[in-house]
């Protein structure tokens, strides 16, 4: 299971049903666009350090943008983002699920739904 990024942020915030999610997995990965994410969104050097310290202690795999999954993400974001307005965070997420034939666990399904070869969970806070 691939988590992404909105998941990791409801848990952030101290949501209880996304810290039982969390619990539940036997690994915890993220790919790196997520853990990006993640750290633009701390307000200051503790904040950052407390995402650290979290994943460390969470043992989290952090998987990094191959070759093969940024070759896929621009093949997704030619094939939708006309259409469906897929970004790139979005599109390197997806091919980083896609490539490591992980299912995406995410609360924002509709920027995902589309995605033919994406095994989608829906996470609903």
């Amino acid at each position: 299971m691939l988590v992404d990024t909105d998941v990791l942020i409801w848990y952030l915030r101290g949501h209880e049903e996304a810290a039982r999610f969390l619990e539940g997995l036997p690994i915890l990965r993220l790919s790196a666009v997520t853990y990006m994410e993640l750290v633009q969104g701390c307000r200051n050097r503790q904040e950052l350090e407390r995402l650290k310290k979290d994943l460390n202690r969470r043992h989290a795999v952090i998987l990094p943008i191959s070759e093969a999954i940024s070759e896929r993400a621009m093949a997704l974001v030619e094939a939708h983002f006309l259409g469906d307005g897929l970004l790139l965070a979005d599109a390197l997420i997806a091919a980083t699920a896609i490539e490591h034939s992980l299912a995406l666990s995410s609360a924002n399904s509709k920027h995902f739904r589309q995605i033919q070869g994406l095994v989608l969970q829906t996470f609903e806070p």
